[in-house]
């Protein structure tokens, strides 16, 4: 069984239709700026509340952990309220976390923060990627990746208005506080332009199986796993796989580089810097790659470029070298997300919230998995062999990818 994706459409999307696009697409970007508006300060943060290194890193572990725990019920939210309510929601809410995290006096506070951060971020990252594929489906062309390519460009941007806001001396609450209240407008804003109505009303009937009185036959993510058990399970590995490769660069990438081909500090963030901007222009090409090769050969074809890019990163002797892999490491998984949770959104007879929602619960475990297993090998041999532990992940996820269609059809 693979993942169908939806008929293209004769005629051009009418204005509606591409304002939805800027919303969801807006959505993506101030997903990511949260996120990104938080990291240039925790060495602060860290500073002020007097934690040690374990203390923090515990304290931001809540997030995915949180993540985890909540996203068993993101499905049936998303089902209930349907992706447009759901994901406006699960945004707003996630923006009262940055003035918590600002204004942290402990470590209990911190967590409280990062728990709403992390708790919500599931259930707007399900709903937001819903809404895109009902977008998509009146596109008739696939515009998924360009979403994600967005909330790469969007990370980037909340760094780095967090990098001069610190920079220039800016009270980290006033930062962080007019932060959530900016993207908060943007929010509401965007939400006038989402698509009405129930989100199945943009696949056929037979797919997602409508009861009489309009509700969905199937409900809930122990239903669509029941209904499509090998292809939830297999995408799930194939987006564990990208994440413990994504993963690598930001947790690995420097202490690699630094402590194994001798960089300096300056050329030790470049792994992390070169596989983000990679990820950027993949996802921005991406899009117009699938529509003509099939989702099934852009995935499998960047799952095996990632574990190559990996190899490189892992095995190359000089600095350099070690960049460029986490580079091509970086173009390759580009596309694994918005593809793999746009199939999961189109499994006939599984709502599209079910279907994303218990794929991207999978995902975020491997979230979880994949640094410490990395520095257990790396602790009992050396990081430059760890680092081999995501190039065989990355094969498992180009054996996965096949579960991918061939071709839009």
């Amino acid at each position: 069984m693979s993942a169908s994706t939806s008929p293209p459409s004769p005629h051009p999307p009418d204005v509606p239709v591409r304002r939805a696009r800027l919303a969801v697409a807006n959505l993506f970007v101030v997903n990511a700026i949260v996120l990104g508006s938080i990291v240039p300060w925790l060495p602060e943060i860290k500073a002020d509340i007097g934690l040690s290194n374990a203390a923090l890193g515990s304290a931001i572990a809540i997030g995915p952990v949180a993540g985890i725990v909540f996203g068993t019920a993101v499905g049936g939210l998303i089902g209930r309220w349907g992706s447009r309510r759901a994901a406006t929601i699960g945004a707003l809410v996630q923006l009262l976390g940055l003035p918590v995290i600002a204004l942290a006096p402990s470590w209990w506070v911190l967590a409280a923060g990062v728990l709403v951060v992390g708790g919500t971020d599931t259930l707007t990252d399900a709903a937001m990627n819903a809404h895109g594929l009902r977008v998509q489906r009146r596109y008739g062309r696939t515009i998924i990746a360009s979403f994600h390519a967005g909330w790469s460009s969007g990370a980037v941007i909340g760094g780095l208005i967090g990098s001069a806001a610190l920079a220039a001396g800016v009270p980290r609450v006033v930062h962080m506080g007019g932060m959530a209240v900016l993207l908060a407008v943007l929010v509401l804003v965007g939400f006038r332009f989402l698509l009405p109505g129930a989100d199945h009303q943009e696949r056929p009937e037979e797919e997602v199986r409508i009861n009489d009185d309009g509700t969905a036959a199937r409900q809930g993510a122990l239903q669509a796993l029941r209904l499509a058990p090998t292809i939830l399970l297999g995408l799930g590995l194939m987006l564990t796989a990208a994440g413990m490769v994504e993963d690598s660069a930001a947790t690995w990438g420097a202490l690699h580089l630094r402590g194994s081909v001798g960089a300096s500090a300056f050329v030790a963030g470049l792994g992390f810097v070169a596989t983000q901007s990679a990820m950027v222009v993949g996802r921005a090409t991406g899009d117009r790659l699938v529509d003509r090769f099939g989702a099934r050969q852009v995935a499998t074809s960047g799952s095996a470029l990632a574990s190559a890019g990996m190899l490189l990163a892992a095995l190359a002797p000089v600095p350099w070298l070690v960049v460029v892999g986490f580079g091509l490491a970086g173009l390759g998984i580009a596309t694994l997300f918005p593809l793999g949770l746009a199939a999961a959104g189109e499994i006939p007879g599984v709502r599209s919230g079910d279907g994303i929602a218990v794929v991207s619960l999978l995902a975020r475990t491997g979230f979880l998995v994949g640094p410490p297993l990395v520095g257990v090998v790396a602790d009992a041999t050396s990081l430059r062999l760890a680092l081999l532990v995501v190039v065989a992940a990355g094969l498992v996820g180009t054996a996965a990818s096949r579960l991918l269609a061939t071709r839009a059809t």
